[in-house]
């Protein structure tokens, strides 16, 4: 039998932060002197600051410039933001039915390893996930498929047996580059226009949960309890 998995991501996706990641790029940007849209911000989080700083400013993420534009949003994100995050109502249990019925847990997430643990802290899912992949483990971020294939390769599931579950359109270009469906949710600030690509698509954890019999990720479970 081979291992069926689910890639996860975390920001919007498990804990309610990606208006917190939104706010540190606003301070950063406004510390250095550079005007950017809020708005312009808000619609490219789910990107790794590789992807972000050109998207919205134009600056090269390499250059001088563009690692202090990162270094001032990490620390404004861990000293300002961090302490007031909180999970998504069902992540949690969402997370405990699929390691219950014996799906991997693995994340691919753009956030840097030291945001990624304190995350998944806040979650209350750390001790359920034992394959973290982070931006410091790929080449490019999203939506670039690196993450993603990176995850899938810790983890050693066939694509069949892989499904992943994101909140942003740059999780769905991801996933479909590296090969597997992903189910999304609304909860990361993206509407189902939006999403489209996804498989399915729900409200938040807490509506995938309640309907998790008719999902997806039933399959998954399914396979690995019968």
């Amino acid at each position: 039998m081979s291992r069926a998995a689910v890639i996860l991501d975390v920001d919007g996706t498990l804990v309610d932060s990606n208006d917190a990641h939104a706010r540190a790029w606003v301070e950063a940007f406004a510390a250095e002197g550079v005007t950017v849209a809020p708005d312009a911000i808000r619609r490219a989080i789910g990107m790794g600051s590789d992807k972000l700083i050109p998207e919205v400013s134009g600056i090269d993420a390499s250059s001088e410039l563009g690692q202090r534009l990162a270094s001032r949003r990490a620390e404004w994100f861990k000293t300002r933001e961090l302490p007031h995050i909180r999970p998504f109502d069902g992540a949690k249990a969402l997370l405990e039915r699929l390691a219950a019925a014996g799906v991997t847990l693995a994340v691919a997430s753009s956030a840097k390893q030291e945001e990624l643990d304190p995350l998944l802290e806040i979650a209350g899912v750390a001790d359920l996930i034992s394959k973290r992949t982070s931006s410091d483990d790929a080449e490019r971020s999203k939506p670039d498929p690196d993450i993603v294939a990176a995850a899938m390769r810790t983890v050693g599931a066939h694509r069949g047996d892989t499904i992943m579950l994101g909140d942003t359109p740059y999780d769905i270009s991801a996933a479909t580059d590296a090969g597997i469906p992903i189910v999304a949710v609304e909860c990361g600030g993206w509407s189902r226009e939006e999403l489209r690509g996804a498989r399915a698509i729900y409200a938040s954890p807490a509506d995938l949960l309640a309907h998790f019999d008719a999902s997806p990720f039933a399959r998954l479970a399914t396979s690995r309890t019968s």
